[in-house]
């Protein structure tokens, strides 16, 4: 079955170039376009999109005000922000707003492609300076309070050496890519590792793997 992706952009011809490279996946389907996040919340509503593309400033409603009511009114709907801000001030209402991933414009093709995919699965994609900022921002909030994940480590299979130096890495904010280029592993391998990692440690996402290295000293070669 294919990914049902509804994009909102007020750029017409950023929309007709993500309509041509998706629509070119044989697992997804474009089933409309938005200008507004009032006119996005209009169509979500009567095609419900299992993806909303999302660009954050558009005229009427702004991305991050519309992620927030799609949130709320259809939670099953995810939405990737795809923007060319990467700075905290847009990033961190986004993700508070609920969006399940925070791409920037100038990614990839074909890693656009793979974030709709790994989001659809249930999965969270950020941008690694947005990774980067949210574990600096959860840093200072929990600094001197409890810590958001327990400091000792659980008590399951320990990590080996090669997933701690991945776990390292996750937490300097790398893509696998350039975790697999680093430690001179294949993408394939390194994927392999980061889901043994959240195994073992009892975690959703990178982002939260990245807060536990620090919080656990686990961020440091050793």
């Amino acid at each position: 079955m294919s990914i049902r992706i509804l994009l909102a952009d007020d750029h017409k011809m950023v929309r007709r170039g993500l309509q041509v490279f998706l629509t070119s996946q044989k697992d997804m389907e474009i089933i409309g376009e938005a200008s507004t996040g009032q006119e996005l919340l209009e169509q979500a509503a009567s095609l419900a999109p299992d993806i909303v593309l999302m660009d954050i400033h558009m005229p009427v409603m702004d991305g991050i005000e519309a992620t927030r009511r799609l949130a709320e009114s259809l939670p099953a709907v995810k939405v990737i922000v795809l923007t060319s801000f990467s700075d905290q001030d847009h990033a961190l209402p986004a993700i508070r707003a609920g969006a399940k991933g925070y791409l920037l414009k100038d990614l990839e093709p074909e890693e656009l492609a793979n974030a709709v995919r790994r989001v659809h699965e249930g999965k969270v994609e950020l941008h690694p300076d947005i990774a980067g900022q949210l574990m600096n921002q959860y840093i200072h909030l929990y600094q001197g309070n409890s810590a958001p994940f327990e400091a000792d480590l659980p008590s399951q299979e320990p990590l080996t050496r090669r997933e701690l130096d991945v776990l390292r890495l996750i937490a300097a904010g790398m893509s696998n890519r350039m975790i697999a280029d680093a430690l001179v592993i294949t993408e394939k391998t390194v994927k392999t590792h980061v889901t043994h990692i959240l195994s073992k440690l009892d975690l959703a996402d990178r982002t939260q793997a990245a807060l536990f290295a620090v919080r656990n000293g686990l961020d440091k070669e050793a």
